[in-house]
């Protein structure tokens, strides 16, 4: 394991788009993606093992079920899986052109609502949306207007959503009613400036410290509650995709990396590029809510 203040590869993947780290409680693994393979994956650091779950299509996110098994945001859709990656059933449909857009990030609001976003891969507008999936199944937009849909996490008392849309360097806050899963109010949480400051997944810690992996960045910053930078800290993949907090007490850090559309000679000098990476923490983190559907 890595010190208190380094990253540590462990799970070299290789994975061309490494994504959405999930920490299950019960099992004491963690889950996640590789969009592009495209799997669901299943990381045990007890024994330095990982399982593939294939998927027949892109993989944006995912979310455990408190029933078991998963709910998977597919190119076509969102699906409930079984525990082995077995596709069950299909919730709804997916409200875009498939030629043109997938789902991308997502995870459960705090009372299970699974929450997902889209994302324009062609990059020629902001048409892309982030979308609530009820308890019922209903799927229905409650952002529009975004390019790459991406850093959503709430606040440890739940009343705060954050949302990043990765190509404006920019996570916003909003005000997040618990009892109807709507966002309101936006606010400018934080902007940055630099080509390669673009936030991407997220995690909220216990202490209410928003962590956001850097896409190009190579690192992981912590935000205060308030949006103040409190620290850096380099990973050695060029490309960071989402954080999760995981391990006993939720002290340590996990982070999924990309390789995809890297240069030769970036992955000579970062080899571990596609990697599971993780660094301990001081401050706990936040267990990940289950779906309620």
């Amino acid at each position: 394991m890595s010190s208190a203040s380094s990253f540590a590869c462990v799970l070299d993947a290789k994975a061309n788009l490494g994504e959405c780290p999930v920490w299950s409680i019960t099992e004491q693994v963690l889950y996640w993606v590789d969009i592009n393979a495209p799997a669901l994956h299943r990381f045990d650091p007890a024994t330095s093992t990982d399982h593939t779950l294939a998927m027949p299509e892109s993989i944006g996110s995912f979310a455990l079920r408190a029933q078991g098994g998963f709910i998977v945001a597919l190119r076509s859709g969102i699906w409930v899986a079984s525990s082995d990656g077995k596709l069950e059933r299909k919730i709804a449909a997916a409200p875009y052109d498939r030629v043109r857009f997938r789902f991308n990030d997502g995870r459960c609001d705090p009372q299970g609502r699974f929450f997902v976003g889209s994302m324009n891969e062609r990059r020629d507008g902001s048409t892309a949306a982030l979308y609530r999936v009820d308890r019922d199944g209903t799927l229905m937009q409650v952002i529009g207007g975004i390019m790459i849909s991406n850093g959503l996490a709430w606040s440890p008392d739940g009343k705060t959503m954050y949302h990043a849309d990765t190509p404006t360097h920019m996570i916003q806050a909003y005000d997040y009613d618990t009892a109807t899963g709507t966002p309101s109010n936006p606010k400018t949480f934080v902007r940055w400036e630099g080509d390669t400051d673009r936030p991407d997944g997220g995690a909220v810690d216990s202490a209410g410290n928003y962590w956001s992996a850097f896409y190009r960045g190579g690192k992981v910053v912590q935000l205060s509650p308030h949006g103040t930078l409190t620290a850096e800290y380099p990973i050695p993949a060029m490309c960071p995709t989402m954080c999760a907090f995981g391990g006993p007490g939720l002290r340590t850090l996990y982070v999924t990396t990309a390789r995809q559309m890297r240069e030769p000679d970036e992955l000579m000098r970062l080899p571990q590029s596609g990697g599971v990476f993780a660094m301990r923490v001081d401050v706990p983190g936040l267990p990940e809510p289950s779906c309620a559907i």
